[in-house]
């Protein structure tokens, strides 16, 4: 697909999907799998509009992750973009017996650590993850009006950055996938491609150093304001 023709189809279905203000939940074409796999065989084929469905179906979930991966709301949107053009390009080479959403993480997985190495040659440290503040789509609402609530979510969130941000590069694979996106650990090390009981390690080690980063970073505060 060439780059402009890209940018039109990515484009239509970024209106799309503010046009309906609703989320548009990554398994809406899963629970319908014949649907999905006509829509991949004709987007195969060229059909740039069957394209445009599976990135409405789908552009959130990785817009999200990618978000979550590398941090920040530009890196994203550039992962997100050269995702779903890795996905036109190798659709062909799609086998319908896959688990389509699977292939997708994966794909999306290299992209964001494709950009955290280009971007770590200029910087020492990983890139930070999160749930952005304003990440409005990605988050659970909080009640109207309550502002307390609102801000212990906000310092919630930014403690988890700050700690997922001190996690090596796999683990923190590891943790968005089972943890944030929710996915069975078994289908976190075929994305990954590694084994359940790395995975599992993985996840383990690193919700460990969360907790001790979190709980450290919890007395130090409470000493900070015991002495003012």
């Amino acid at each position: 697909m060439r780059s402009r023709e890209f940018a039109e189809v990515a484009s239509g279905a970024h209106n799309m999907a503010l046009a309906l203000e609703i989320p548009l939940p990554v398994n809406a074409l899963a629970q319908n799998q014949t649907l999905l796999a006509r829509l991949i065989e004709r987007a195969a084929a060229g059909d740039t509009a069957a394209f445009e469905q599976i990135m409405i179906h789908s552009q959130q979930k990785v817009m999200a992750m990618s978000w979550r991966m590398l941090g920040n709301e530009a890196d994203a949107r550039d992962a997100s973009q050269e995702v779903f053009l890795r996905v036109y390009k190798y659709l062909k080479r799609f086998k319908q017996e896959q688990d389509f959403f699977a292939w997708l993480y994966q794909i999306t997985v290299n992209v964001c650590r494709d950009i955290a190495k280009k971007r770590q040659r200029h910087s020492d440290r990983f890139m930070p993850l999160g749930v952005p503040d304003n990440e409005r789509s990605f988050a659970e609402p909080v009640e109207q009006g309550d502002a307390e609530a609102s801000l212990m979510q906000s310092q919630q969130r930014e403690l988890i950055k700050r700690a997922l941000d001190t996690l090596p590069a796999k683990e923190r694979a590891s943790i968005v996938l089972r943890d944030m996106e929710g996915l069975a650990t078994e289908e976190v090390a075929r994305i990954l491609k590694s084994s359940p009981t790395t995975v599992r390690s993985q996840i383990s080690s690193a919700r460990r150093k969360i907790k001790i980063y979190c709980e450290g970073y919890l007395r130090r505060k409470e000493r900070a304001h015991n002495e003012l």
